[in-house]
């Protein structure tokens, strides 16, 4: 009998811009010729061999938008799933991620994106996890608390 394993392999990543009267964050289509095509999701991907997760966040965002950062934080939340190709539970770092620029550039990865308020992108998200993570970064966007001090990542 073997034992599931548990890996952190993928980042969760919602990216957002400061509007006005609130937050405008970024969702991603999935291109038809990628496994879940159509889906929306946020910035997302795989963590390369010597990198950390907050490191392949913000390669993710450069190569899937062209976008980068001027703050990011690590999400009071770690979404996790099941993936029966390798019998896998995986534990999925997210991160918050601010830019001021609204124009992005598509990898081919997707093939649509759009500017949402938080209550239209999380009901865009198809998935649990991701509308907890998404939640968790409006919640500590809109409260400015400690965890927003605590939780800070330096970007170099």
């Amino acid at each position: 009998m073997s034992a599931t394993l548990v890996k952190v392999r993928v980042v969760d990543t919602y990216v957002f811009r400061k509007i006005q009267n609130g937050y405008k964050f970024l969702m991603l289509k999935r291109a038809e010729t990628k496994i879940y095509e159509h889906l929306w999701q946020g910035v997302a991907g795989k963590i390369e061999a010597g990198e950390t997760a907050w490191q392949a966040a913000v390669r993710e965002l450069k190569e899937e938008t062209g976008l980068t950062p001027i703050r990011m934080f690590i999400a009071d939340h770690v979404s996790t799933f099941y993936e029966e190709n390798g019998d896998l539970i995986n534990l999925v770092p997210v991160f918050g991620i601010e830019t001021e620029t609204k124009r992005i550039t598509l990898s081919s990865e997707h093939s649509e994106y759009k500017w949402m308020d938080f209550e239209d992108a999380e009901r865009t998200l198809a998935w649990n996890g991701q509308k907890k993570g998404i939640r968790t970064v409006y919640e500590m966007l809109i409260s400015n608390g400690d965890r927003m001090k605590w939780s800070g990542i330096k970007l170099k």
